[in-house]
């Protein structure tokens, strides 16, 4: 029997279709003579498949018609598709012409009846592709169970690619006032060939246009622009991505022409998830837990190989980490915050070119279920054979750290498309409807998705680098510049002037996108000091006028906050009124409150690592013999003050509330000094106050914890000091904040900065039988210094929780977030309501 791969009959030529299943015309497919071929012995149904033909809405064919040259018999001349089980076809499904048609439905067509074809990310079973080896590398596609085959087998079938179009030109514009050209290239192809369009634009008060045909949608471009660059004092022809990118080749490559908005890039029943929200009656409500994309499921044997590491991975509902994330929502947690999932530089987004450390590594992707797991058991072998203090380990990971799949993801080339290599593939819009998948999956388990977003600064600049976009576009706008006229770098490298007006557009568009088109549920802003305070009360407003009824989102649910760190070109609002700390009173936008941090951990993040504090055992568990305090005295006074400041961050770092001091004052929070005369309290409404004790950056809190203090006490004692800090945030005022892990005595073997030490210093294991404590001496980079006072701790295994501490840490954690919910008390809204409540934040010793 065969099986038509055809469009032209069946386009729909609707300016908006809202329905993945286009409306059939009436007419049997009479045009072509049925040919049966059932296969014998071989049980295996071919399927008819179309030509090599470009398909436009211009095609239609007449109802009737019997012309042996119309598209439709030419079509049917080909059986590129197979039935070869009652719920599985294999076919080949993107055989083409290379035209550029992302939009596109896969169906299966039976007269009258139209039955929508679900691509399976799975490779056909090896059942059938041992039977059938010829057809091993076509695509996966599920029949619905319900269907009834039988009878439809007595028909002429087809599949079918059902494009939808618009009847409107495909229009492209781009802003670059100081351009004296620019051109746009199409591309049929991500990557290579010649372009299919070479396009001059208009240009008018300084935004570049054009329009295109419709058959331009699924296809790639770049832009050419002419311009002056200031860093050659040349003008430059510059190939450049789209900034405001919806979708991308392999690595950024080339812009993507698609319709986010398209049926075919939703998941089932995506714009219903608006109603499917977890509750939120007040931000007030909020506690989050912080996540990279990777570290989740990367090492977890309970997700299949292909999804391990990438947005699909959440889509499992019986993994050991959507469990676990099951078991954290259920006790309270409501968001998730995502490390930043954007288009950045680090990972190269073709997995086939990650260099790994074992060699088995290499062919997991390429073998069935049962042997990639296999695989990644053994793939660590040769780094678990080194000593727990070893060097050699940091040495194997830091070989490959800029080939392998790993990256915090701070190096930001393009804000507004998914990360391509936590995609399956990283072409056309697979990343699109994958990060949907996730999205929606978290938010059916009762969690709200947060974006770490990155605006700050932009991985690169000038004419000729790869990942440089907003500086070829116009150069010398989009970055901070010093007086010298040179880029600033104090947010890491090339920072961004939000002070700009088309900036500041810039990233509120951004936000908008990600608010609407991804139904994410918040923002977390990167060195948000770095920002003009402006831009992020615009930012707000925009985000929060956005309705259910305009939008398809509840604007008033999204929550923002950030870094508000004073420092750099901006401190002291030198560039303008900055996004930092002190200036964000009032605004409703929260920053990371660093004064409960350290008052519990002790000292700094820059500060010396055996400086103790609060729950790492000052005064009452001296390491005296590691690093001198003072004396007796000075110790207890340095105690003292750090209790005022943990009260006053219990009490969400109100600027107003009153407290009794350490010498038996009355004092508000604004009058309590820091080491350098700063005020410790700043907030004047507890939503402006994000309380942690531990994030991404630095070391775990279990390891911060092991490092502080001394070296004789045992690793019960260790286990609640990790309990004491996470229940501390858990009953404060504010929004509590937990660095993944911090629930089961996450480790990073004392690895201050993380950021590129792979999978094996950052691992998570959800299966609870390790915390990844001691395997090996953290990366030389950011950890060499330290690595005599390491050393002794890693190499004692004393040191070493065991699987019971794990699983008491994570029942105790569940239990104090569980009393968090149990009362509104301990998530009071208002400035008033908590200060009406003082006595409850006084510590009584």
């Amino acid at each position: 029997m065969s099986l038509l791969r055809s469009s032209p009959p069946f386009l729909s030529t609707s300016k908006k279709s809202r329905s993945p299943c286009l409306p059939l015309q009436s007419h049997p497919l009479t045009t072509c003579s049925t040919r049966r071929r059932l296969g014998g012995c071989c049980r295996i149904v071919k399927l008819r498949a179309s030509s090599k033909r470009r398909c436009s809405a211009t095609m239609a064919i007449c109802e009737g018609s019997t012309s042996s040259s119309s598209p439709l018999q030419d079509s049917m001349l080909y059986a590129r598709a197979f039935w070869v089980s009652k719920s599985i076809i294999a076919w080949d499904a993107d055989a083409g012409d290379g035209s550029c048609v992302s939009s596109a439905v896969k169906m299966l067509l039976c007269y009258d009846i139209k039955i929508k074809l679900e691509e399976s990310n799975e490779r056909l079973p090896e059942h059938v592709t041992e039977k059938f080896p010829h057809i091993r590398d076509l695509k996966h596609f599920q029949v619905p169970p319900a269907l009834d085959v039988k009878t439809i087998l007595k028909h002429q079938l087809a599949v079918a690619v059902l494009r939808l179009f618009s009847t409107e030109a495909v229009s492209l514009f781009l802003w670059a006032p100081t351009a004296q050209d620019v051109n746009v290239l199409i591309y049929s192809e991500p990557e290579g060939g010649d372009p299919l369009d070479f396009i001059e634009l208009e240009e008018s008060h300084g935004v570049w246009s054009t329009k295109g045909p419709v058959t331009w949608e699924g296809c790639y471009y770049v832009y050419e622009v002419t311009v002056y660059h200031p860093s050659t004092l040349r003008i430059e022809k510059c190939i450049a991505n789209d900034p405001y990118a919806r979708g991308l080749s392999a690595d950024g490559r080339r812009t993507l022409i698609v319709n986010v908005d398209s049926e075919t890039e939703k998941p089932k029943a995506w714009d219903n998830l608006v109603d499917e929200k977890p509750n939120l009656l007040s931000f007030s409500d909020i506690s989050i837990y912080e996540l990279h994309v990777r570290d989740f499921s990367a090492s977890d044997n309970t997700v299949p190989s292909d999804f391990r590491g990438g947005y699909l991975a959440f889509t499992l509902p019986a993994s050991a980490g959507m469990l676990h994330l099951k078991k954290l929502s259920g006790a309270g947690i409501t968001h998730i915050h995502l490390l930043p999932t954007f288009q950045f530089a680090g990972v190269d987004d073709k997995k086939d070119k990650w260099q790994h450390v074992d060699i088995f590594v290499t062919v997991q992707y390429k073998l069935n279920a049962l042997a990639a797991v296999l695989i990644t058991q053994t793939r660590y072998a040769m780094l678990e054979s080194f000593p727990p203090d070893s060097e050699e380990q940091q040495a194997c990971i830091t070989a490959i750290q800029n080939a392998d799949g790993y990256n915090w993801g701070y190096n930001p080339v393009l804000w507004g498309v998914p990360k391509g290599s936590y995609a399956s593939n990283p072409n056309g819009s697979c990343r699109i409807i994958e990060f949907r998948k996730m999205v929606q999956a978290l938010n059916h388990i009762g969690l709200r998705v947060v974006l770490d977003v990155v605006y700050n600064h932009l991985h690169a600049s000038g004419p000729h680098d790869d990942y440089s976009v907003l500086d070829k576009i116009v150069p010398g706008y989009y970055l901070r510049r010093n007086l010298d006229g040179f880029i600033e770098h104090s947010t890491c490298i090339n920072n961004t002037a939000s002070e700009h007006s088309m900036v500041e557009r810039l990233i509120i568009d951004d936000l908008l996108h990600w608010a609407v088109n991804y139904k994410v549920d918040g923002f977390r802003f990167d060195l948000m000091g770095h920002i003009m305070k402006r831009t992020m009360v615009k930012a707000r407003s925009a985000l929060q006028s956005l309705s259910k009824h305009n939008d398809g989102v509840d604007g008033s649910r999204i929550y923002i906050y950030g870094e508000g760190w004073d420092f750099g070109e901006v401190a002291k609002n030198g560039r303008g009124v900055n996004a930092s700390q002190f200036n964000l009173s009032e605004t409703g936008i929260g920053s990371f409150n660093d004064r409960i941090r350290d008052a519990m951990l002790g000292g700094s993040p820059f500060g010396h690592p055996l400086q103790q504090g609060f729950i790492t055992g000052l005064s009452l568990e001296p390491n005296d013999h590691d690093h001198d305090h003072g004396s007796k005295s000075t110790v207890d006074h340095m105690l003292a003050v750090l209790k005022d400041h943990i009260q006053v961050g219990m009490a969400a770092n109100l600027k107003d509330f009153v407290l009794t001091n350490h010498e038996g004052q009355e004092v508000k929070g604004c009058e309590i000094s820091m080491h350098d005369g700063a005020p410790v309290a700043y907030a004047l409404s507890p939503i402006e106050i994000v309380n942690y004790v531990s994030a991404h950056d630095n070391e775990t809190l279990f390891d911060i914890v092991s490092l502080k203090t001394p070296l004789n006490i045992s690793v019960d004692a260790r286990c609640r000091m990790n309990h004491l800090a996470t229940s501390i945030i858990a009953l404060s005022q504010g929004i509590p904040f937990f660095h993944a892990g911090d629930e089961i005595l996450r480790s990073k073997s004392l690895d201050r900065d993380s950021y590129n030490s792979g999978d094996w210093f950052n691992r998570l294991d959800f299966s609870y039988n390790s915390n990844n404590w001691a395997v090996g001496l953290p990366p030389k980079e950011k950890n060499e210094r330290n690595w005599p006072l390491m050393k002794t701790r890693l190499a004692d295994p004393a040191f070493k929780p065991q699987r019971t501490h794990i699983l008491a840490a994570l029942e105790n954690f569940c239990s104090f977030i569980s009393i968090r919910y149990s009362s509104p008390l301990f998530r009071l809204d208002t400035a008033k309501a908590v200060k009406v409540r003082r006595d409850v934040y006084a510590f009584p010793f």
